[in-house]
């Protein structure tokens, strides 16, 4: 796609993402959800996001990404569930990745 070919979709999505941010507030004050509705919209945000890890980890396109990078990956997975600060877990990810590759692991 060319440069001018993504104007168009870069536009759409910052328009989209402003109109949901201003959305948000608005209807914080008139939508009342009940308690056991605040939970599921709790796991089904953990679930998306765990779901977009593991393909993240897994595949780079449509083939394998590597063992290295699924290590690097469930090291930074294990910190974040830990508590670790955002810092170490990015960086200790990188570093298990990084150090994977330096050893030949794919």
């Amino acid at each position: 796609m060319s440069g001018a070919g993504l104007v168009v979709p870069i536009l759409v999505l910052g328009l989209g993402t402003y109109a949901l941010r201003l959305v948000g507030p608005l209807a914080h004050q008139r939508l009342r959800l009940t308690d056991e509705m605040r939970r599921w919209m709790a796991v089904v945000a953990t679930v998306l996001l765990t779901a977009l890890m593991a393909t993240g980890a897994v595949l780079d396109g449509d083939t394998f990404a590597g063992w290295s990078r699924v290590a690097g990956v469930a090291t930074g997975g294990i910190l974040a569930w830990r508590g670790a600060p955002f810092v170490a877990v990015v960086l200790a990810a990188g570093a298990v990745t990084a150090g994977l590759r330096l050893l030949g692991v794919p």
